[in-house]
């Protein structure tokens, strides 16, 4: 479509809980075991507007970019391993690409950690920036219905919305099928839906650049911070060592190389570990972590609706 503007000005949204979500979906799942990448999608957004209004990439320019989220306070955030640290680098990593940060206490709710009010503050804003940042184009990184009565406002003073929308499923280890979809409701309204699931296959086969750019290659960003990691189990342990299930060869690995308290693990147990080398060439694990396979999928807000993203 013929766009009467020189130039767009665009505002990025953020639910940071359906973007955790997706990135740990293309992290722990999805062959490309790889996280989303802030600084693609921020590339990819600027390359889609230009396509649909039809003006010049260089005339699409991200003047707002915020992240929206309920979070852990430090103490509880402490007592999940690196959960506090991994918090930080993200915000770094926010930073370095001009996202503000937005974040709301969880709150306790029949004895889960839950998040409440964060996508009321994410809607009013988008629509106060809109106003007042004279936005043309809203891009939100969202799933939800809640979000339906923003497109309705945005759209009555003008400004376009394009929604970056997600669709996949898969079993999980304990049998659970997980289902996650966008609202047909929100999809209706917006005026660009972009079905990134469809894109990101299509644009692999074809090793499509600005594709390709949408998954982290540095692995300081977006949360693999010692390195790719993998995820397996424990298959033995000795006095000092162990090993851990992986294709082709068992890894070893030894006690200095567990992040935690070597003598707390058991058989059994899922573990994040990075790939590494010995002296001898030899494939062997480090950085060796356990982690709860219940929520490895899950943030540690909203944990039930990480298993139900049937938003329509």
């Amino acid at each position: 479509m013929q766009s009467n503007k020189l130039t767009s000005k665009i505002g990025v949204f953020y639910d940071g809980n359906f973007f955790l979500h997706t990135s740990n979906y293309y992290n722990y799942i999805h062959p490309q075991k790889r996280r989303l990448s802030i600084n693609g999608l921020h590339q990819f957004i600027r390359y889609k507007v230009a396509e649909e209004e039809g003006i010049d990439v260089k005339d699409c320019r991200i003047v707002e970019a915020h992240y929206f989220r309920g979070r852990l306070n430090a103490s509880d955030a402490s007592q999940r391993g690196n959960q506090l640290y991994n918090d930080r680098v993200f915000d770094d990593i926010l930073m370095s690409e001009g996202v503000s940060t937005h974040y709301l206490p969880l709150r306790n709710f029949f004895g889960r950690k839950e998040e409440r009010g964060i996508d009321v503050w994410l809607a009013l804003e988008a629509y106060e920036l809109s106003l007042f940042r004279k936005l043309d184009v809203v891009v939100l990184v969202a799933s939800d219905t809640d979000y339906v009565p923003l497109v309705r406002k945005l759209s009555s003073i003008g400004v376009k919305v394009v929604l970056l929308s997600w669709e996949f499923e898969y079993t999980s280890e304990e049998g659970k099928k997980v289902v996650t979809k966008t609202s047909h409701e929100l999809l209706n309204l917006v005026s660009y839906p972009i079905p990134m699931h469809d894109l990101i296959v299509a644009g692999l086969d074809k090793g499509d650049e600005l594709i390709e750019s949408l998954f982290v290659n540095d692995f300081k960003e977006g949360g693999s911070f010692e390195g790719h990691k993998e995820i397996s189990e424990i298959l033995s342990l000795k006095n000092g060592y162990g090993f851990i299930k992986y294709p082709n060869n068992n890894l070893f690995f030894h006690y200095q190389n567990v992040i935690g308290d070597f003598t707390e693990l058991q058989v059994g147990d899922t573990v994040e570990f990075v790939l590494d080398k010995n002296s001898e060439k030899q494939d062997i694990a480090k950085n060796v972590r356990k982690i709860d396979p219940d929520i490895l999928l899950k943030s540690p807000i909203l944990e039930d609706d990480f298993f139900d993203w049937n938003n329509e």
